[in-house]
């Protein structure tokens, strides 16, 4: 009896204490970063996954520097640059870099990939502000924050797919 009211309490009082947040997109982002390990262990390729997971690191760099009030780490490139940084040595570390048939353009596969999706989504994200200021400030169409970066990530993934037959 006792632990259904605490749960009952716990449960009341998150309700009632919480704040909501505006978020871009949260769920979006869990559900990308589950779709990625879910590819690798269907057998996609490490360099297309490795595209996505580096998109899915800039976009939550770019969320969380709206949360962080420093003049260094809020800065979105700063960030998805650490992020970068961050998931190649955890890469590098656990030996999933560095294998003499994970290689693409004489790269390695995850390294670039991780590398490549960077910059791709900050390209996704340029041509988002650019139509933007060509459009007077004014966005195109719904939701096309989101739509741009991931097309273009999309299209990217797409053709190394065809040309590389990965």
């Amino acid at each position: 009896m006792i632990n259904l009211f605490f749960v009952l309490l716990l449960a009341t009082s998150y309700l009632l204490l919480t704040t909501p947040t505006w978020a871009q997109c949260p769920v979006c982002i869990v559900t990308v970063g589950g779709g990625m390990y879910l590819a690798k262990k269907l057998g996609i390729d490490d360099f297309l996954v490795s595209l996505w997971i580096s998109g899915l690191n800039t976009a939550i760099s770019f969320w969380a520097a709206t949360k962080i009030r420093h003049r260094l780490f809020g800065s979105p490139i700063v960030l998805s640059f650490l992020m970068l940084a961050l998931t190649l040595v955890y890469f590098i570390f656990t030996d999933q870099t560095g294998g003499v048939a994970n290689k693409v353009i004489g790269l390695d596969k995850i390294i670039f990939g991780q590398v490549l999706g960077m910059f791709v989504w900050f390209l996704g994200i340029f041509v988002d502000r650019k139509s933007r200021t060509l459009n007077g400030g004014k966005i195109l169409f719904p939701y096309q924050k989101v739509v741009f970066p991931i097309s273009i990530l999309l299209i990217f993934t797409i053709l190394f797919k065809l040309i590389f037959k990965l």
